[in-house]
């Protein structure tokens, strides 16, 4: 009977904790589970081997994903044309490539961390680095990182703009490695055969409460700190316009011209607020912006009937000797309707913007239809708006936390997120997404401006206060003066130094436990 109902139970407590996580995160957004989160798959793994581990840590992760990302079936259908039957494989397939990252976690804990105190030390670390390590490998993909279900809880998460939104999820780690080691202690349990010393527990109880007093007293400091120098530092008046066109008939030709026309009325709607930018969303008018004259003609008239200088999204395409390369790109146009500026999108939506490894692959398909075979644009470029410099960010490029360093170093004093969230629908993607930009807000020690078609667009000062934000699905304009930094923080200026460090930490230790666990099996 053990021999069934143990494996169940272990199955089940992995199970837990992948579902508790999602929960963190939005649209639940029950963020005091972040640091509880583990405890189920934690209790799972402290007597089985690396490579039960492995298989329980796979569970978790397979779930959390599952859960999290569940609404890339919808987007896939519905704008990707796929069937119901090969949308779901296609989620499995990616939440299965996501889930390796906890599996491979849980069996380096059951191997590598196998004495109490080498458990406490390596948990953090070992995430930490993984998680680097997932925002990096094959592109990249850093969705929702643990650190970014404290996105509400600012005075825990102003050790950002030092450690990234990787410092914090060292944090919470450690919060939950502390709690496992007394959860152990106080039920007599063993970890990996070791009992847990009172001494070590105390120490490790200690050590977290310690951490998370430092990191509240430091954004105490930081926040208090960032509304002084709002007081005095310049601002800038900023509209953001939410024009919620339907991506279903977008890019139909016979809309063109209302689409845009609604753009410009609802801008011409926010002038009595005197705004000196404007912003409209990722690729707003949909056509090639400065190549179809009519269309380009009447865009420039709206901008002139403001007075203010309009970001405006739009795709673009240049000549390469017999090539034609296209662009996601971002225009800066004066108040006079004069061209300030282009950037182009540097980090693509793998099969959504461009197929990889195409010239093996040629049988794959882009998932999203209408989306083109773009090219990157280069990375922390700024655009010059009268006084100061704007870093964009199209779309998901706003969960790649080195491009708003990259800007801000190159200058930006304002970060412009430009986005199309309507792929998504009323799912808990839109959310997960806003939520994410809070931390480049706090990185980097910015003011952020987010413009979306369809939602949500917003406002985040510096410190990541959100000043304001738009419902879905609605037509919107809103106005705010955001302050203007220009001091770079340490992140910005050094970047993921501690995440690399945990890392490399990782990579250091493994080869040395080799060595010295007198052949002792890793898996």
């Amino acid at each position: 009977m053990n021999r069934i109902f143990f494996p169940l139970g272990k199955i089940f407590c992995a199970g837990i904790s992948g579902l508790l996580l999602t929960a963190a995160f939005p649209k639940i957004g029950a963020d005091w589970l972040a640091p509880f989160a583990f405890l189920p798959l934690l209790w799972s793994l402290r007597d089985v081997s690396g490579r039960e581990g492995f298989r329980l840590g796979f569970i978790m992760g397979l779930l959390h994903f599952l859960t999290l990302l569940c609404w890339l079936v919808h987007t896939m259908q519905v704008y990707g044309h796929l069937p119901l039957g090969l949308a779901v494989p296609l989620l499995f397939l990616l939440a299965a490539y996501l889930a390796l990252y906890p599996a491979f976690f849980s069996m380096i804990l059951c191997t590598a961390g196998r004495a109490p105190l080498h458990f406490f030390l390596l948990l953090p670390v070992l995430w930490t680095g993984l998680e680097y390590l997932r925002a990096h490998l094959l592109t990249g993909f850093p969705w929702e990182l643990l650190g970014y279900s404290l996105f509400r809880r600012l005075h825990l998460i102003q050790i950002a703009d030092i450690l990234g939104v990787y410092g914090v999820s060292f944090l919470l780690m450690s919060i939950s490695g502390s709690f496992f080691l007394l959860l152990l202690y106080s039920g007599k349990e063993r970890w990996q055969g070791s009992t847990v010393g009172k001494g070590l527990c105390i120490a490790a109880v200690v050590t977290a409460l310690a951490m998370t007093g430092l990191t509240g007293l430091y954004g105490h400091i930081r926040t208090a700190e960032v509304k002084k120098r709002a007081k005095a530092a310049p601002r800038i008046r900023v509209a953001a316009v939410q024009g919620n066109v339907d991506q279903m008939v977008k890019w139909d030709p016979a809309f063109q011209e209302s689409s845009t026309q609604k753009y410009i009325h609802l801008s011409l709607s926010a002038v009595k607020e005197k705004p000196e930018l404007l912003v409209w969303p990722e690729t707003a008018v949909p056509f090639y912006y400065g190549y179809n004259k009519k269309l380009s003609d009447m865009v420039r008239k709206g901008i002139r009937q403001t007075g203010a200088r309009f970001l405006i999204g739009s795709p673009s395409f240049s000549k390469e000797g017999e090539e034609i390369v296209y662009y996601n790109s971002a225009y800066l146009i004066e108040a006079d309707g004069t061209g300030a500026g282009r950037f182009d999108k540097v980090h693509l939506v793998p099969f959504g913007e461009y197929v990889p490894l195409k010239k093996y692959l040629p049988f794959v398909k882009k998932i999203v239809a209408q989306i083109g075979d773009f090219r990157t644009g280069t990375k922390g470029e700024t655009l010059l708006a009268g006084p100061y410099r704007l870093g964009l960010l199209i779309c998901y490029e706003i969960i790649f936390p080195e491009l708003s360093a990259a800007g801000v170093r190159n200058g930006a004093g304002l970060l412009v997120n430009i986005t199309n969230d309507a792929w998504y629908g009323k799912s808990s993607a839109p959310y997960q997404h806003f939520s994410m930009a809070v931390f480049r807000a706090v990185e980097n020690k910015r003011s952020l401006v987010r413009a979306a078609n369809t939602g949500i667009s917003g406002f985040i000062d510096p410190a990541g206060h959100i000043l304001q934000s738009t419902e879905l699905f609605r037509d919107a304009v809103i106005t705010a003066p955001l302050p203007v930094f220009i001091r770079q923080t340490l992140y910005s200026r050094y970047g993921d130094v501690f995440a690399k460090s945990c890392l490399g930490i990782v990579l250091l230790y493994i080869p040395v436990f080799f060595l010295f666990s007198k052949g002792k099996k890793f898996y």
